[in-house]
C-alpha cells in the first residue's frame, strides 16, 4: 500500500491524504499530465471512503496541483520545471479593481469585550512602552495561530510587529540592505515601489502573466530579493498556481536570494483549506512572511507582522533592532486577546463560510 493514514497523526484523513499526494506530485512520483488513481481505487487502498478521497482531490485541484477532466478522472497539472522551458507568453491585460472602502465585518461586540478585558486585566501595564519587536503576548499568539492555521513553524523571536505593511517594507530594506535590488510584480500595489524608492533601494519590475510572474522574466531576473503577493496580487487579482509558487522557490535557491511573501487577505480564501504559504513550503530558510490585520479586523488598527527566517532573527536585532515598536501596547494586547480566545479565527471561518455560500448562489 503506497499511502498509510494514521489515526494518531492529529489530522483528518482527507488532509493526511492531501499532503501525501501533494508531496508525491512535487517529488515527481506523479508527473505532469499523468492520471491519478480513481477515487474508488485509492479509497480501497487506503481504507477510507470515496468521499474522503474526493475531499483530498478537491483540495489539490483548488491549489492547482491537479485538475478534473470530464469522464476521464483527475490529472496532474503541476510541473516544477515549467519556468525553464516555458514559451513566450502573450501579454495579459487586467481590469483594475477599485479600492475597497467597506467597513470591517469584525463584530463590534466582540471587540468591545476584548478591549474591556485588557483594560481590567492589564491596568496600567498598557501605558508601558512595548518591546522593540512587539509585545511577547501578541508574538506568541501569532506564532500559535500561524502554526494551527497556516502550517508555519516559527518561534516568537522570529516575529516582528509594526504599524502596517508599508512600515515593514521599510524595515526589510534596512535588514536586507539598501544596496540590494528588489524585484516586484507589475502591476502591483503602488506603495511597494514607493517605499523601496524612498529607502534608496533599486527595483526591477517583473510582468505578471495569468498564473503569476512570467517565467521568462523570473528566471532572467538578477535581483537579490523577490517581493510577491502569491495569494492575490493587487490590483490585477492574479493568484499564483502551485507550479508558480515552486518556481518562486526555485528562483530563491540561486545564491543569497530572499523572497518576501506578502500574504494580504489570504485568510478569506474560499478554498476548503487555507492557502499554502511559501514560508511553509521552503526548505531554504530564505522567505520573509508578511501579513496584516487590516482585512481580518480593521485597517484602523494599523498592525502588521513579519515572520523572519531563523538566521535573520539575530541579524535583525543587530542591524535594526533599535527601532521602537510603532504599535501601542494596548492595541497589541487586544489583538493577543482576540487571537488567544479564538474570536479571531471564528470570525475568519464565519466570513469564509459566507463567501462560499455567496459563490454557490452566484454560480
Amino acid at each position: 500500500m503506497r499511502y498509510q493514514l494514521k489515526k494518531e497523526a492529529g489530522l483528518p484523513a482527507y488532509l493526511q491524504l492531501y499532503y501525501l499526494l501533494r508531496d508525491d506530485i512535487v517529488a515527481g512520483v506523479f508527473r505532469a499530465n499523468e492520471k491519478l488513481p480513481s477515487k474508488r481505487v485509492l479509497a480501497d487502498e487506503t481504507g477510507v471512503s470515496t468521499v474522503t478521497v474526493e475531499h483530498a482531490y478537491a483540495l489539490l485541484s483548488d491549489e492547482g496541483y491537479i485538475e478534473p477532466r470530464e469522464r476521464s478522472g483527475y490529472f496532474v497539472v503541476f510541473n516544477a520545471g515549467d519556468g525553464y522551458f516555458a514559451p513566450q507568453p502573450v501579454s495579459v491585460t487586467y481590469e483594475r479593481r477599485a479600492a475597497e472602502t467597506k467597513e470591517s465585518e469584525f463584530p463590534m461586540s466582540v471587540l468591545k469585550k476584548a478591549m474591556r478585558t485588557v483594560l481590567n486585566d492589564c491596568g496600567e501595564a498598557i501605558l508601558c512602552r512595548p518591546p522593540n519587536a512587539g509585545c511577547i503576548e501578541l508574538r506568541e499568539a501569532i506564532r500559535d495561530y500561524l502554526k494551527r492555521s497556516r502550517g508555519i513553524s516559527a518561534g516568537a523571536e522570529q516575529i516582528v510587529i509594526g504599524a502596517g505593511s508599508e512600515y515593514l517594507y521599510g524595515l526589510t530594506v534596512g535588514l536586507l540592505g539598501h544596496d540590494k535590488t528588489y524585484a516586484i510584480e507589475t502591476p502591483s500595489y503602488n506603495k511597494i515601489e514607493q517605499v523601496y524608492s524612498a529607502n534608496r533601494a533599486n527595483t526591477l519590475k517583473l510582468p505578471l502573466g495569468r498564473d503569476g510572474i512570467r517565467s521568462d522574466a523570473l528566471f532572467a531576473c538578477t535581483a537579490d530579493v523577490l517581493h510577491i503577493s502569491p495569494y492575490r496580487s493587487y490590483p490585477s487579482g492574479v493568484t499564483a498556481t502551485a507550479s508558480k509558487r515552486h518556481e518562486y522557490l526555485s528562483w530563491g535557491k540561486g545564491g543569497k536570494r530572499y523572497i518576501i511573501e506578502d500574504d494580504f487577505e489570504s485568510e478569506f480564501s474560499v478554498s476548503k483549506k487555507p492557502e499554502e504559504t511559501l514560508f511553509s513550503l521552503s526548505a531554504d530558510d530564505n522567505v520573509i512572511y508578511m501579513n496584516t490585520f487590516s482585512k481580518t479586523i480593521s485597517p484602523a488598527f494599523r498592525v502588521g507582522y513579519a515572520v523572519l527566517p531563523k538566521h535573520l532573527a539575530e541579524v535583525f536585532d543587530e542591524k535594526i533592532g533599535f527601532y521602537s515598536c510603532t504599535v501601542s501596547t494596548y492595541i497589541q494586547m487586544v489583538l493577543a486577546e482576540l487571537i488567544s480566545r479564538g474570536d479571531f479565527e471564528r470570525h475568519i471561518n464565519r466570513v469564509r463560510r459566507k463567501k462560499r455560500r455567496e459563490l454557490i448562489l452566484n454560480q
